[in-house]
């Protein structure tokens, strides 16, 4: 098995990523309700009726060998949300962090930062990629602004890259971080963590 589909547990002090399993499925569904998070129509977050096919769906791509997904716990072990490695491109030492989704509880706090640290580490220090992408919907301007606070800069626009399911058209915005910034970026999130907060 490649080690870039090799399941892993990150763990951190704010929050732990673990392989994702049915297990915690109706922990999941509780975290979409907090927020509604499958209303915002630029997203494509289940809803919890649809929690067990996007489970499936992570599953079989890591089987084929594209995804490795993780269920986000928080400091007490409770699942609060979904992330990935993705679009895993293994003999060019390049992925992507995507498909995540966190309680609105959790968002914006030091959760969040801590699993893109681990996220980073692990695909830059043990993994060896030359470069890790972000991407998200154009329009998704709390995405966008998360990405951008981690460090990474914009690549560019994908312009009609896909089409979301209400049927409207998706831009997608390319964002990277490569492994000569990666220690720039690192001690940024350091410190991000180490900031008090009110």
């Amino acid at each position: 098995m490649s080690l870039f589909l090799r399941p892993i547990t990150l763990k951190g002090r704010h929050a732990r990523l673990v392989p994702l399993s049915h297990e915690h499925h109706d922990a999941l569904c509780d975290a979409v309700r907090d927020g509604e998070l499958w209303k915002l129509w630029y997203t494509t977050i289940p809803a919890p009726d649809g929690m067990k096919a996007e489970i499936d769906r992570r599953l079989a791509l890591q089987e084929k060998g594209t995804m490795l997904p993780f269920t986000v716990l928080d400091a007490d072990k409770k699942p609060v949300g979904m992330t990935t490695y993705m679009n895993i491109d293994a003999p060019n030492r390049r992925l992507e962090i995507g498909s995540t989704c966190y309680a609105k509880s959790v968002q914006r706090t030091a959760l969040n930062t801590e699993c893109k640290l681990m996220l980073l580490t692990h695909a830059f220090e043990d993994l060896d990629c030359i470069a890790v992408e972000f991407r998200t919907h154009v329009l998704n301007t709390q995405s966008r602004r998360g990405i951008e606070r981690l460090g990474a800069k914009l690549d560019g626009t994908l312009r009609s890259h896909a089409i979301m399911p209400n049927g409207t058209i998706r831009d997608t915005v390319v964002y990277s971080i490569t492994a000569a910034e990666w220690p720039m970026v690192q001690s940024h999130l350091n410190w991000q963590l180490a900031k008090p907060r009110s």
